[in-house]
């Protein structure tokens, strides 16, 4: 009977699916103690996302992995997206000009969303960043610029929703310190992200309303902490309020 439920069927269903994503290929036995389901019901999920083609198994290894059907789908959903297709030739400009990295995020619940990357095409250094990707609302730069544009109550009940955890030395885990960060960004009109989510990298974002002028969106410019001291940091403040302006233009807010 437990087996019939819709519900929790389709739970296991999708935390299958991302324990793959996270994992890359993966024996039956390892994944099953990750999903800590047994093997039984564990090869049956698997055998449905290999009938859909969502999933391969490898004929040598035996091990389970996640097909390109889901690029294929993620492609679909950004196609459709055009605000990408609007935004980036402002972010590749700012890429260029600051010689860094630029996202492009949307807001998804308690997390941001990259849906865009320009890499400066002159630039050694790539990160690890990926569109697709969902990062914390709270320990992020383009998090907090995005919260700062919304009202303190709609702020606290996201703090409270999110598992808050340090995830560097640097992570604020305390809500009247990060009530301070969100008055810095409002007074300041951009945030920044000082090796709060990742160890050596620091950024600058702001938000931008969509075309309901709700804040939905964000761009950041990221670096290495070595290429982003607070002299670069100042210089970046002007290039990325100045693109933000010009954006917000072109969507009429």
């Amino acid at each position: 009977m437990e087996e019939k439920n819709p519900i929790q069927v389709s739970e296991r269903i999708f935390h299958t699916i991302e324990c793959l994503a996270r994992t890359g290929p993966i024996g039956l036995l390892e994944l099953s103690k990750e999903l800590n389901l047994n093997k039984s019901t564990v090869h049956r999920i698997l055998n449905s996302l290999i009938c859909m083609e969502y999933a391969k198994q490898d004929a040598e290894t035996l091990k389970y992995s996640l097909t390109f059907k889901f690029c294929g789908i993620a492609n679909q959903i950004l196609a459709q997206n055009n605000i990408i297709d609007l935004i980036r030739p402002y972010i590749k400009e700012l890429a260029e000009q600051t010689n860094e990295t630029v996202h492009l995020v949307q807001l998804d619940g308690l997390n941001a969303v990259y849906i865009d990357k320009v890499e400066a095409s002159h630039n050694s250094v790539r990160l690890i960043s990926m569109v697709g990707k969902s990062i914390p609302l709270y320990c992020s730069g383009v998090g907090k610029a995005l919260l700062a544009d919304m009202k303190d109550e709609k702020v606290k009940e996201i703090w409270d929703h999110s598992e808050i955890r340090k995830l560097t030395d640097y992570t604020v885990v305390d809500f009247v310190k990060f009530q301070n960060l969100i008055a810095d960004v409002r007074k300041n009109g951009y945030a920044m992200d000082n090796e709060e989510n990742e160890l050596g990298v620091r950024c600058i974002a702001v938000s931008l309303k969509g075309l309901h002028r709700k804040p939905s969106y964000a761009i950041s410019v990221s670096a290495p902490k070595d290429r982003m001291d607070d002299a670069r940091m100042e210089q970046f403040t002007h290039l990325i309020l100045d693109t933000k302006q010009r954006i917000q233009n072109e969507l009429g807010n």
